[in-house]
């Protein structure tokens, strides 16, 4: 449990750090917990990818482009996989 824990604070910080539209690091805290969600639900890149930038454009009306949400889902299944690895 405290695996998961430190894994969803590492989770946080990447989402926090990554600002799509440019409205400044940390603006993202809803995204950010169903993004969060999304990685504890599927292995694969490109589903993560999506879902991100389904829940990014459902909350600002405005598409992230794939890529960028591909290339944060890359870095997120990397954290998640690492943890697991740890256990």
């Amino acid at each position: 449990m405290h695996k998961d824990i430190e894994t969803n604070i590492e989770l946080q910080r990447i989402l926090r750090e990554w600002d799509p539209f440019k409205v400044g690091a940390g603006f993202y805290d809803t995204e950010a917990a169903d993004a969060i969600q999304a990685v504890h639900q599927t292995d694969n890149p490109g589903q993560l990818a999506s879902k991100i930038q389904e829940i990014y454009e459902f909350s600002f009306e405005e598409k992230v482009p794939l890529s960028s949400c591909k290339e944060v889902a890359l870095r997120l299944l990397h954290i998640k996989n690492n943890a697991a690895c740890e256990l």
